[in-house]
């Protein structure tokens, strides 16, 4: 396993090599501003993300002011984002974002750690300066319990001649 740098020179598309494994350098404790924000943004009535008296009536999670679940969507951002270190600071474009897997819940207050596999690299078929790198992720919160996991394509540039 590779336990990154908080920025890289490796990441074009040559570096990335079938099988290796990242531990991203940084972690983002889960914050009620980064879930309630958006939930309500997005217009997620679903009440679990932003009524702290229903929650704890219904005990879920057992953590008293912690309640409220976060938004899957925002535990997916944070994952992915916390990678992008790694995997996206020469992306040309998102390709995809596949087999996504929301496996144990997020309470506001968990820390959140990223991790990254590469499954497969192709040349780009239309460019010469670029080509696919195909990732799996995978976050854990600070206990190591498994809350995500997905697969993400993404066009990468080729380091420069």
């Amino acid at each position: 396993m590779t336990y990154t740098a908080l920025t890289g020179s490796d990441n074009y598309f040559e570096n990335f090599r079938v099988g290796d494994v990242y531990r991203h350098a940084r972690g983002k404790t889960v914050t009620e501003q980064d879930n309630v924000g958006i939930t309500l943004q997005v217009l997620n009535t679903a009440e679990g993300h932003f009524n702290e008296d229903l929650m704890q009536k219904a005990g879920v999670g057992g953590r008293g002011w912690q309640e409220r679940v976060v938004f899957g969507g925002v535990t997916i951002a944070i994952v992915i984002g916390l990678s992008m270190q790694d995997t996206g600071e020469n992306a040309i474009a998102e390709l995809s974002l596949d087999g996504i897997r929301l496996k144990s819940p997020v309470f506001h207050g968990d820390t959140l750690y990223a991790y990254t596999e590469v499954l497969g690299t192709e040349a780009a078929t239309d460019r010469d300066d670029a080509g696919i790198v195909h990732f799996r992720h995978w976050g854990v919160n600070q206990r190591d319990d498994v809350v995500f996991e997905g697969e993400r394509h993404v066009l990468i540039r080729r380091r420069p001649a």
